[in-house]
C-alpha cells in the first residue's frame, strides 16, 4: 500500500482528498499545524516513506486582513513550505512527487489567463502566491514538482459556498458590486480528479491552473445560485461594505480572476463538471 502525507490534512480540501486516496487505497498521513511547528528533521520523520507529498497548508483568505493576519497568511504558506522542502531534502529516501498549491490569486484581473499568456497581480496576495511557488520549486533538485494553482473549489460543506449560502438562502443576497468580476471556479470532485491524473501521468511538471474551462462572472454565479435556490438576488452588495468587513482582504471577492486550465486540457484531462450550474447543483444536491 502506497502512502501519501497531506500537510493542511484537516482542511476543506485536504479532508476530501484524504477520503479519496483512502478509497483508492493510499494510507494517509496527515499532517495539521500542530505537527508542522516542529522542525524539518521530526517533519522528515513524520513523511518518512511517503512515496506521495501533498502540501496544502495556509491560514484563510477570506478574512479580515490586519497587519497581523498579513503575516499570518504568508508564513503560514512560505514558511510551511520551507519547512516541507528542508523535510524533503533530510530524508534518504524522497518522495516520488511533491504537490504543492498556490491560487489562481497571482493573476492581474482581466484575461483570460492560462500557464502560457497571462499578467501576474501586483498586490499582496499575488505576491504571497509568487513566493510560494518560488519556495516549492526548490524541490524540484530532488524530486518531481507539481504546483495546483486552485480557483474557488465548491463542494459540499465547506469552502467559499458554505460562506454565501445562508444570505442566499435568507433571500438577501446579491451581486459584488456591478457583477463583472471575473469567478474562476473548480468542483471539489475535479479536484481530486486532477491529482490523481497526474500521479498516473509521471511526465508531469510545473505550474497548472485547477480551475473549470469555463469561468463565470459574478452576476452569472448570483443569478445560478438564486435560480438553484429558488431565492431573489435583488440586493447588491457594494464594494465599499466589504473593505469595512475584510479592509485589504476584500480584493478577494472584489477582484477576480478570469482564468483557463490550458495546461490540464493540452495533457488530456476531462473536466467533470464543465458548467457552473451543474456544479451547483451536484453540490447542493439539487
Amino acid at each position: 500500500m502506497q502512502k501519501i502525507a497531506i500537510v493542511g490534512a484537516s482542511g476543506f480540501v485536504g479532508s476530501y482528498l484524504k477520503t479519496v486516496f483512502q478509497k483508492n487505497r493510499y494510507e494517509i498521513v496527515a499532517l495539521n499545524s500542530r505537527e508542522m511547528r516542529n522542525e524539518p528533521l521530526q517533519i522528515a520523520k513524520m513523511i518518512e516513506g511517503a512515496s506521495v507529498l501533498i502540501n496544502l497548508a495556509g491560514a484563510p483568505v477570506i478574512h479580515r486582513w490586519s497587519e497581523a493576519y498579513k503575516k499570518v497568511l504568508y508564513e503560514s504558506r512560505i514558511k510551511t513550505t520551507a519547512k516541507v522542502v528542508e523535510a524533503i531534502r533530510l530524508l534518504k529516501q524522497k518522495p516520488k512527487i511533491l504537490f504543492s498549491t498556490s491560487a489562481v490569486g497571482i493573476y492581474a484581473t482581466g484575461g483570460p489567463m492560462s500557464e502560457s499568456n497571462y499578467t501576474y497581480g501586483n498586490n499582496f496576495l499575488a505576491t504571497i502566491c509568487k513566493d510560494w511557488e518560488a519556495e516549492a520549486m526548490k524541490a524540484q533538485e530532488m524530486t518531481r514538482v507539481v504546483i495546483f494553482r486552485f480557483g474557488i473549489v465548491l463542494g459540499k460543506n465547506g469552502g467559499a459556498l458554505e460562506k454565501m449560502l445562508p444570505s442566499f438562502k435568507l433571500g438577501i443576497a446579491g451581486t459584488i458590486g456591478d457583477g463583472s468580476e471575473a469567478f474562476s471556479w473548480v468542483h471539489i470532485n475535479d479536484l481530486a480528479r486532477a491529482y490523481l491524473f497526474v500521479l498516473d501521468h509521471t511526465n508531469m511538471e510545473g505550474v497548472y491552473n485547477l480551475t473549470s474551462p469555463n469561468p463565470v462572472t459574478n452576476k452569472v454565479l448570483t443569478k445560478t445560485l438564486g435560480r438553484i435556490l429558488h431565492r431573489p438576488t435583488l440586493i447588491p452588495l457594494p464594494a465599499f461594505v466589504l473593505k469595512l468587513f475584510f479592509s485589504e482582504g476584500a480584493t478577494v471577492l472584489t477582484e477576480g480572476q478570469n482564468v483557463i486550465p490550458e495546461r490540464l486540457i493540452q495533457e488530456g484531462f476531462s473536466f467533470e463538471f464543465e458548467e457552473i450550474e451543474d456544479a451547483l447543483r451536484e453540490v447542493l444536491n439539487n
